[in-house]
């Protein structure tokens, strides 16, 4: 391999996160425009339709591999119920019944901190380096979220609701690494999204006035939900839970309240706080110290 094509293959790699932050960070502008249109499930599942068309016409002119075995395929369902129907889930019906999405931030960027802790389970050791990057992230999404918490007509459901999200797509997280980390991105995504589509579908029926306005909003952020936070979001977390230990992967999500609230001053005016700035620096630091760690743990890497 030539040193140029290398050098190209190496900053693609190292794109990997970066691109992975800042698609992952439009999800809350997404629902911004399109949760008035659909109620959450209904939006959901509607998503996890066209994700299912897109992602099955990709496997099949490509001939991407399927899983090769019936356990092998119920590894990737499971996976999949818990990062795409338990944590989106329970996150958008949380913020529908009235929680701030600061405070659904701050609940769900635990994140990190989470799967370090469970992650010594299966086998992965965290550094002292990495655990104060760990509690330096969580001040610095905590110093960004600061003026979007509070309380006030905060139902014990919606608290309920973005706790279990936080747990699932932990679990979700660490099941995926540790159980069918080699997954096709495409035939993986059928898969998972039709195990979500099975179970966000019937509740939503069950809870939800069925409802959808197609305005051009709506088409917008559909589209946006489909195509680039499944599609590529989606896509480069497989990568990164592929090629990174857990800890470090979820680590990049300290980065996306600070990223989100820059896309909200940019797109709607929103209020960027110079503690949001320094939430920023922080988290940032933060995740140097977790990912750029010294000795011979993993990195993410080609």
């Amino acid at each position: 391999m030539s040193l140029a094509r290398a050098a190209a293959s190496d900053f693609g790699v190292r794109a990997i996160p970066l691109a992975f932050v800042v698609i992952w960070s439009s999800g809350y502008v997404v629902a911004r425009f399109g949760l008035p249109y659909a109620p959450p499930l209904f939006f959901l599942s509607a998503r996890y339709l066209g994700v299912i068309a897109l992602m099955g016409t990709l496997a099949f002119f490509s001939r991407a591999p399927w899983p090769k075995t019936l356990p092998d395929a119920i590894h990737v369902a499971v996976a999949g119920l818990a990062i795409q129907a338990g944590y989106l889930g329970c996150v958008w019906c949380a913020i529908e019944l009235g929680m701030p999405a600061g405070l659904a931030a701050l609940i769900v960027n635990t994140q990190p901190i989470l799967t370090a802790v469970i992650s010594g389970a299966f086998g992965e050791q965290v550094t002292r380096r990495q655990w104060l990057g760990l509690i330096l992230g969580f001040v610095g999404v905590l110093l960004v979220v600061s003026n979007r918490i509070s309380t006030n007509g905060l139902s014990s459901v919606a608290i309920v609701l973005a706790v279990c999200g936080l747990f699932s797509m932990t679990l979700g997280t660490l099941y995926q690494k540790h159980f069918c980390p080699f997954i096709d991105v495409r035939t993986g995504q059928v898969i998972q999204f039709i195990a979500a589509l099975l179970v966000t579908l019937p509740v939503a029926f069950v809870f939800e006035v069925p409802r959808i306005e197609f305005t051009a909003n709506f088409w917008l952020a559909y589209a946006w939900s489909v195509f680039v936070l499944s599609g590529g979001g989606v896509s480069l977390f497989f990568l990164m839970i592929r090629r990174g230990r857990a800890t470090e992967v979820t680590s990049y999500l300290y980065l996306v309240p600070p990223v989100t609230a820059l896309m909200a001053y940019l797109m709607f005016g929103e209020i960027f706080t110079r503690a949001a700035l320094i939430g920023l620096v922080i988290t940032s630091l933060a995740v140097a110290l977790v990912v750029l760690h010294a000795g011979n743990s993993e990195r993410i890497r080609a």
